[in-house]
């Protein structure tokens, strides 16, 4: 087993390069397309259903976001015409999130930006 130190300067590494990227995604996300990454990455997760509206807490689940952290990006979206959200009639408490057609050309461009930037960095 590697020493402790060993792992707390992989551990260190690791999150290093993670908030390298995670900062370039961020930044190019906003400056080319107005959505910072975690809308980014609530859009690209809506645009991955086959079919079907997720419920908030279950998308908080597939999700690196907190559900209150989910719920305020779901906001911003909402207020940019990006997705549409809808009580579940048959629990008052469950919220659903749909991605509306203006939500599906945002992330089709902007994945073209995360792809380019993945690429570089990853490679």
């Amino acid at each position: 087993m590697p020493r402790q130190t060993e792992l707390v300067d992989r551990w260190r590494t690791l999150t290093l390069r993670y908030n390298e990227i995670a900062c370039r995604l961020d930044r190019e996300l906003d400056t080319a397309h107005g959505v910072s990454m975690n809308e980014f990455e609530t859009l690209d997760r809506l645009a991955a259903l086959e079919c079907g509206v997720p419920r908030m807490q279950d998308l908080a689940g597939e999700m690196y976001l907190s559900q209150s952290a989910l719920s305020r990006t779901v906001a911003r979206l909402e207020r940019a015409g990006l997705v549409e959200r809808a009580l579940c009639e048959s629990d008052r408490r469950g919220v659903f999130v749909r991605i509306t057609d203006a939500g599906r050309a945002v992330h089709r461009a902007a994945d073209d930006t995360r792809l380019a930037i993945l690429a570089e960095l990853l490679d």
